[in-house]
């Protein structure tokens, strides 16, 4: 039995012929124009929400980033989280200061937290990192007594040269941490 025998048995030459025919093109010409226009609207629907989700940059631009502006993207955060800190000392509020050591005495709990130096509270925590950050070990344990103080006393009193100095030992610290 050759091909076109078969061909023929099947029907398969009739049914080419069949949906090959003017009139049917003509019959599934809506039905095309239906389907053309449903790929299109899910053609923009997915660039759309690839565009504004966080799932392209997470994939591609976290990299590229990393690549050409030489940080990671722990550092940039770092570094974002940082400006928010010391943000909140521009006003020149003492109030603002406070929170902003407490906020930057939280930020070094994560940064040590990440970083594998977790421990049961603060004192075990920082004796693990210890060194990491022995320039200023002792500095760094002055501020988180400075950090609870004002937590347990919010009359604490605390000049704006002491409570620069805290939020920079701290972010001394977290970048010390950070990077080791």
């Amino acid at each position: 039995m050759t091909w076109e025998a078969v061909y023929n048995f099947f029907g398969i030459k009739e049914f080419i012929y069949f949906i090959s025919s003017s009139q049917i093109q003509d019959a599934l010409l809506p039905v095309r124009i239906v389907f053309i226009f449903f790929s299109v609207f899910f053609l923009v629907f997915v660039i759309y929400f690839m565009v504004n989700s966080s799932w392209l940059q997470y994939k591609f631009l976290e990299d590229v980033t990393d690549f050409f502006f030489w940080k990671s993207a722990g550092q940039r955060e770092m570094s974002k989280q940082w400006a928010k800190i010391k943000k909140r000392t521009e006003t020149g509020n003492i109030n603002d200061y406070k929170l902003a050591i407490i906020d930057a005495d939280d930020f070094f709990a994560e940064v040590l937290d990440d970083g594998g130096y977790a421990g049961k509270d603060f004192a075990e925590a920082i004796s693990k990192a210890s060194k990491m950050i022995t320039p200023i070990f002792d500095d760094v344990l002055a501020a988180h007594e400075i950090r609870n103080s004002i937590i347990y006393n919010p009359d604490y009193n605390l000049s704006v040269d002491q409570a620069k100095k805290v939020i920079a030992t701290y972010e001394s610290a977290s970048r010390s941490i950070g990077m080791g």
